[in-house]
């Protein structure tokens, strides 16, 4: 397979590179976005963007764990979400707009 466009980075004594401008728009890469590495017996190395769905949260992760195994070993301390407390939760957020779908910014941004 021949190359369309050829660029290079350097390592830093962190073994840390920047991604160089042309590869990050050519797999839409924004910050805090995923790259995947995929190593091939040639020794080929491709990169390409992982997909967000693919990503797993390592803290999310072991917090749902915790829960898991928290209802499983103590189902008695489970409860029902009643009208009031929803509507307690509505008037705490008011007029608010929530898009699930927005990632949260990155800290400083």
């Amino acid at each position: 397979m021949s190359a369309i466009f050829e660029v290079e980075s350097t390592l830093t004594d962190r073994y840390q590179t920047t991604v160089p401008e042309t590869v990050r728009r050519a797999l839409r890469l924004g910050k805090r976005d995923k790259i995947r590495y995929i190593i091939r017996s040639s020794g080929e190395v491709v990169l390409t963007r992982a997909d967000a769905a693919e990503v797993n949260d390592p803290v999310l992760g072991q917090f749902l764990g915790f829960l898991a195994r928290d209802i499983a070993s103590h189902p008695e301390r489970l409860q029902a979400i009643d009208a009031t407390f929803v509507r307690r939760l509505q008037s705490l957020t008011g007029d608010i707009e929530v898009d699930l779908d927005v990632a949260l910014p990155a800290d400083g941004e």
